[in-house]
């Protein structure tokens, strides 16, 4: 068994984001004449004025390293597409996975239960390699298989679901594993596009959007 941290990378970003929701945003005015130098000027404008369907014309995809948990989570954002490691067809008792099963321990977990956990989680993976030893195939094994298995997975999502994403999972209500996954998150796309995700998170709005949502 072997402990692995969580984490976010980038994979793809719509290149020249705030050059392309400008474009699409002038359209609806006929108002490409007016194209400034700077698109940043236009896009915090557009959401300012809430008019954030805009912002759907950029995209960005994260690859995620989580556990199975978190990732349940993830998974119900329902604007995005997914795809994710399969606990059906990877055989964790291979050489290619190094012949053992990854797990993420909790990060609230108090430090004395820490040995207690994983004196759990090596049970589970010999009943795991005993499962498949005795003729059962991955997807059968896979039943006792913990929820703090590590996941990768691959998310899509435009820049206003990316928004909502990080409004829900970054408030102080979320999962705290779900909450540092998040953040990783939103630190990659504040980087990558600080002028849709700069200070997203801290705005009335989006604190008051996650308060009263029952997605948490």
């Amino acid at each position: 068994m072997r402990i692995v941290e969580p984490s976010v990378t980038l994979e793809w970003i719509t290149p020249d984001s705030l050059r392309v929701i400008e474009r699409a945003g002038r359209t609806c005015y006929k108002s490409e004449y007016k194209s400034d130098s700077d698109p940043a000027v236009f896009v915090r404008r557009l959401i300012k004025r809430g008019h954030l369907s805009v912002i759907e014309h950029a995209v960005a995809s994260l690859r995620i390293v989580c556990d199975r948990g978190v990732s349940h989570e993830i998974v119900r954002h329902r604007i995005a597409s997914y795809s994710q490691a399969s606990t059906r067809y990877c055989n964790y008792a291979n050489d290619r996975f190094g012949s053992e099963i990854s797990v993420i321990q909790p990060i609230t977990l108090k430090e004395n239960n820490q040995e207690r956990w994983a004196g759990f989680l090596r049970d589970a993976e010999e009943a795991y390699k005993y499962l498949l030893e005795h003729g059962e195939s991955p997807q059968i094994a896979r039943s006792v298989l913990p929820a703090c298995l590590a996941t990768e997975l691959v998310m899509t999502a435009n820049f206003r679901e990316w928004r909502h994403f990080i409004a829900l999972r970054c408030a102080p209500a979320a999962h705290p594993d779900m909450r540092h996954v998040a953040e990783l998150a939103r630190d990659i796309l504040r980087h990558e596009c600080p002028v849709v995700f700069g200070d997203y998170i801290e705005t009335e709005e989006a604190l008051c959007e996650a308060k009263n949502c029952d997605a948490l």
